[in-house]
């Protein structure tokens, strides 16, 4: 393969070819993504297990199938969305007429973590496709294997002119970022986040960070504990608590306490059993790294269930940590990790204080059956999106934009959205010739309360 720097030219071209630009294009283009994502979905399958122990049907669940759905999605609406848009003329204007031109961004630079590697390193790349950009990937040294499959596919089904993977660590992130892109798409975290901002500020490249931090989750005294805690042990335990959208720290109001840590306990046991240590369906931590700083976190804590670890491994079961303080070292960094941080709570109104005063996170949710409450949560607090009464799941709709806030992250995606990130909307005014009113030019005269007329 190329060096960065000769695929960079070589895309620059490419892309002002206009070839990427057109529709058919495009759309053979994600046919031909489509077709190849499904062949390779044995091979995506094996090398999740092997990076995170993720089983087959989770790889489908939260990686393959929702890349598949999108791609569907995608192919059914986006000439409706490619197309030139016919918008209102104000009447000064007369004889014009109004639209709007939707193109491509050009170049783009897609950096992929590795906690959902083939999700979050594909999805954008459709937007890319679909808009007429072209695309440098770069996914995480972390999920390794992972990679390598996904270089395998990118290699076999496009020219790196047009769409291009690269291997390899921080060396490789820092040369990427040495370029000037049309548009860089970045998932990871807050302090790397940072980076690539910075980076592209020199350039003022447009940018979309998605990145994390701590979403909380508010039970109230009306949630219905039962269906409750069935859908957190889903929301929190999946591919074993890493997910950027992962429920980290719990209010549970005081009266329901002793009844949600008993259902919790009771949830998390029929979903992957007394020993997920050695439950092949409940994941693994992606790297020793990462499996010492969970450990840490746990250290010191009050353990109300689980901690057990297999260091050899790197899994750490199921864990409830209460009652946590807000001082304890789990609550000052995300999670990330099967790790359940328990607070009770007495006052709504100390919630709302304790998370408008931290960093607006990426998701929250609130269980609860009293809608007061729930729309009390709504206009008090600044966060990226959420659910009510479920956790983690808006962020499967096509249909909801889904981003972060702040430090949780800067523009969003997800249906449309994705394609929308990877072009520009490009206003045109077409003013007629055959006639010119003269009421916009000087002399103004007594022009004034006409125009007040036609512009309002």
């Amino acid at each position: 393969m190329s060096s960065i720097a000769e695929v960079y030219e070589k895309q620059r071209n490419f892309f002002y070819s206009g070839k990427s630009k057109d529709i058919a294009f495009r759309k053979e283009n994600l046919k031909k993504f489509r077709s190849a994502i499904i062949r390779y979905e044995s091979k995506m399958k094996d090398a999740l297990r092997l990076d995170l122990g993720k089983s087959p049907t989770e790889s489908y669940e939260t990686e393959i199938g929702i890349v598949l759905s999108e791609l569907n999605y995608t192919l059914r609406h986006f000439e409706k969305w490619a197309k030139k848009k016919r918008v209102h003329t104000p009447l000064l204007h007369f004889p014009s007429k109004s639209y709007i031109i939707t193109e491509p961004l050009g170049n783009s630079l897609i950096m992929s973590p590795w906690n959902y590697p083939v999700q979050l390193t594909l999805v954008p790349l459709i937007g890319a496709i679909s808009s007429g950009c072209t695309a440098v990937v770069k996914p995480s040294r972390y999920s390794g294997e992972t990679s390598l499959v996904l270089k395998e596919m990118i290699d076999e089904i496009f020219d790196e002119e047009y769409i291009a993977l690269f291997l390899g660590g921080r060396d490789v992130n820092t040369e990427l970022l040495s370029y000037k892109w049309d548009y860089i798409f970045f998932t990871g975290s807050v302090n790397v986040g940072r980076i690539v901002a910075e980076k592209a500020a020199k350039d003022l490249t447009k940018t979309t960070l998605e990145l994390g931090g701590k979403s909380p989750v508010i039970i109230d005294e009306s949630a219905d504990l039962k269906r409750t805690t069935t859908r957190l042990a889903f929301a929190k335990f999946i591919n074993a608590g890493q997910t950027c959208v992962a429920p980290d720290y719990f209010f549970v109001h005081k009266t329901k306490s002793k009844e949600f840590l008993s259902l919790m306990v009771k949830a998390i046991e029929k979903a992957y059993g007394v020993d997920q240590i050695g439950n092949d369906e409940f994941g693994k931590i992606i790297n020793h790294h990462h499996y010492q700083r969970l450990c840490s976190l746990i250290e010191g804590s009050p353990v109300y269930y689980g901690a057990m670890k297999d260091e050899q491994r790197n899994k750490i079961s199921a864990t409830i940590l209460f009652p946590v303080k807000e001082d304890e070292p789990v609550m000052q960094e995300e999670i990330f990790g099967p790790v359940m941080a328990v607070m009770e709570y007495e006052d709504l109104d100390d919630v709302i204080s304790f998370i408008r005063n931290r960093p607006h996170p990426l998701a929250l949710y609130i269980f609860s059956e009293n809608r007061k409450n729930i729309e009390r949560i709504h206009s008090s607090l600044i966060f990226g999106g959420g659910c009510v009464n479920d956790a983690i799941m808006h962020l499967v709709s096509h249909t909801l934009p889904f981003g972060g806030v702040g430090d949780s992250g800067l523009g969003s995606y997800h249906g449309k959205r994705t394609f929308m990130d990877f072009s520009h909307e490009k206003g045109i005014l077409d003013h007629a010739t055959w006639l010119d009113i003269t009421l916009r030019s000087a002399p103004f005269g007594r022009k004034e309360k006409i125009i007040k007329t036609m512009l309002h």
